[in-house]
Order: C-alpha cells, then structure tokens, then sequence
C-alpha cells in the first residue's frame, strides 16, 4: 500500500533568523526554527518546534512535536511527543502524550479521550483498571 506523502511534508517553515510577534494560523505542518511569540493555531495541522527554536506561545492544534522550547499551553485534539533537547513549560492537553527521555515537560496535564461523536471527550480517571490487590485493598 503506498503511502500518502501529502500530509508529512512541511508547508509553513519559520527560519532560524526569523523573529515573529503575533498570532499564527496555518494549515498542513509548520516547523518553526526562530523565535514565535504570540498565539500559534490550526484546526487540523502539525507543529513542528525545531531543536533551537524558541516559542513563547499557546497552542492549539492536532499534532504538536517539540524539540525545542515551548514556554506555552499546548492543546493537541491528536498528541503532542517531545524530543530531547525538547522543553516545554506550560500546561499540556491531548488524549496522547510522548515525553522521550531527555526531554522536559513542567507544567501540567491532562490527558482524555478523543471525543465520542456527538459528545465531551470522556476522561481516563474514571475508566483506570485496578488489579487485584488494590480491590482488596478497598475491601
């Protein structure tokens, strides 16, 4: 099955000298390089923080991957993975979240489920699995 090539390529690229103030809305996968402050935003695109970005911003998007510095919320619908030297510090929201050894994450989190067409997402905490000795434990 070949694979569809499309939605991988980078169709917004923010240089290393770059220096941008202000909101960002975008489509496809942004990789930012520079400096971004501001508000970073997509509906349906990927975030790319490259190792010696620096991103003073929130974010809201699918996919957020960071290899650089985030000091910022960061709300991914699909997840977000940090890579070493990758830094963020804000609080974070996706149902999947990937924090590579090497890579910093201070802020806090909340990790839920996709939501349920038609419906709020539904949160892990009440749906967690307990084994055997913690049900005894209850007992």
């Amino acid at each position: 099955m070949k694979k569809d090539r499309g939605s991988d390529r980078i169709s917004t690229f923010i240089g290393a000298d770059a220096i941008i103030e202000g909101n960002i809305e975008f489509r496809g996968t942004i990789r930012v390089d520079g400096k971004v402050t501001g508000k970073i935003t997509s509906t349906g695109g990927t975030m790319i923080v490259g190792e010696n970005a620096v991103v003073n911003a929130d974010a809201a998007v699918n996919v957020a991957v960071i290899r650089g510095e985030l000091n910022g919320g960061i709300d991914a619908k699909e997840r977000i993975e940090v890579y070493p030297p990758g830094k963020i510090g804000g609080d974070i929201n996706s149902p999947l979240i990937s924090i590579e050894p090497g890579g910093v994450f201070n802020g806090n989190c909340l990790m839920r489920n996709r939501p349920h067409k038609g419906g709020e997402p539904v949160l892990y905490v009440n749906n967690q699995p307990q084994d055997k000795q913690a049900k005894e434990k209850k007992s």
